[in-house]
């Protein structure tokens, strides 16, 4: 696994999103090498998955300044205002946007201007998730099957050339009991869940364990994939 990657989308099982990270990764290094050229980050963030894309000849990241994410110490290169792209037509050979979708409440307008700065056969990789609880609130809008986003690349000049998921059933299950555990039930218990050292020290302890048990268990149980974690979509303009 590349170690460009920052350690927390690359969590090893002492971390309590080791599902959906690892998972995530796996796929977007899958599907890197599917991009080339000029590459639109759409909704970049902190760039995380940068080294992935060896491909790209520019990187260029591109994000919102609004409510519910702080872009302190990121490494956003243009800014814009939720609704036209700074870039001329046909700028960007392809387009990389992972776990923004959900938080854009005018997708409709957006996908048209995806389309817009984009080269006619160029790609566009989407990863956004299907199961996850509430974040970045209060800017957070959507959950989409793949058939919505197969519907929305459509309507709007794309085809898609691949969809896949990552996670399945039981993995999504036990992501969502790490998720009620760290972020509801530890800091809920009394003295000890507001304790830096607990925190950093025990917790991380617990996590382990319980993701290694949940990762036995996972391992063993019959798969299922009509419920999991992430869309992953490969398209291209038409």
């Amino acid at each position: 696994m590349n170690k460009m990657i920052p350690k927390s989308f690359r969590p090893g099982l002492n971390n309590p999103f080791y599902f959906i990270r690892r998972a995530l990764l796996k796929k977007v290094e899958e599907y890197a090498p599917q991009l080339s050229g000029k590459l639109l980050d759409f909704g970049c963030g902190s760039k995380p998955y940068q080294s992935l894309f060896t491909r790209a000849s520019e990187y260029t990241g591109l994000d919102y300044e609004g409510e519910g994410h702080s872009h302190v110490n990121e490494k956003v290169d243009v800014y814009y205002d939720g609704k036209k792209t700074p870039f001329a037509n046909q700028t960007f050979d392809s387009v990389f946007s992972s776990e923004v979708f959900e938080h854009i409440f005018n997708i409709d307008e957006i996908l048209p201007e995806i389309n817009r700065v984009m080269k006619k056969g160029g790609k566009i990789l989407i990863t956004c998730p299907f199961v996850w609880h509430e974040h970045e609130v209060p800017v957070d809008y959507a959950r989409y099957t793949r058939f919505a986003l197969k519907h929305l690349l459509e309507k709007h000049g794309f085809s898609v050339i691949s969809s896949d998921k990552s996670g399945d059933f039981t993995s999504a299950i036990y992501q969502m009991r790490m998720v009620y555990v760290s972020e509801h039930f530890i800091p809920s218990i009394p003295l000890l869940g507001k304790n830096k050292f607990f925190k950093t020290s025990i917790a991380p302890g617990i996590y382990f364990l319980m993701n290694s048990w949940y990762s036995f268990k996972h391992w063993i149980l019959p798969k299922r994939t009509d419920w999991y974690l992430n869309n992953i979509i490969l398209a291209e303009k038409l």
